[in-house]
């Protein structure tokens, strides 16, 4: 798994070893293999993440995450597998500063905190959603699947 970053400078190179486990773990739960995908990830402040936010979903406000997929689910995903070279799943966009807030929020530290937002969005990547309750069901599991077998069981959390 390829994770290329605009500011990897934000994070230890043992949460960035863990956002590889992770991807792979999401990958591999929906028979994606992980040799053959990249993701992008930034890094970003309030402001920048607001007028993503607003520019793309049209909510002008500050969120914790974006994701940008290339895809519309693991299907298409593992269609892509079919030719050859890397695929690029699509990109992650990080709020710092809110990912900072909802650690303190939760009660865990801010790594394990910008480790589940990049579950969250990778798992956007793959076409998960939470629009519908079923579909946040089906999600939730998922995210706590993959937080267990990291180590880092899930909390409760509030809707988004």
């Amino acid at each position: 798994m390829e994770i290329l970053f605009s500011e990897e400078t934000m994070v230890s190179e043992a949460v960035i070893e863990q956002m590889k486990r992770a991807a792979a773990l999401c990958l591999e739960k929906e028979g994606v293999d992980p040799d053959r995908c990249e993701v992008s990830v930034s890094f970003v402040d309030g402001e920048e993440i607001r007028r993503l936010n607003a520019d793309y979903r049209n909510v002008d406000r500050v969120t914790d995450v974006l994701s940008f997929p290339m895809y519309e689910g693991a299907e298409e995903v593992r269609a892509a597998e079919e030719e050859p070279g890397q695929v690029l799943l699509g990109d992650v966009v990080i709020c710092v500063q809110r990912a900072e807030e909802q650690a303190a929020a939760y009660g865990h530290s801010f790594q394990r905190e910008i480790i589940y937002l990049f579950v969250h969005s990778v798992l956007h990547l793959l076409g998960y959603d939470h629009m519908a309750e079923d579909e946040k069901r089906v999600m939730r599991t998922r995210e706590e699947e993959v937080m267990e077998a990291l180590g880092l069981p899930q909390e409760e959390r509030k809707d988004e």
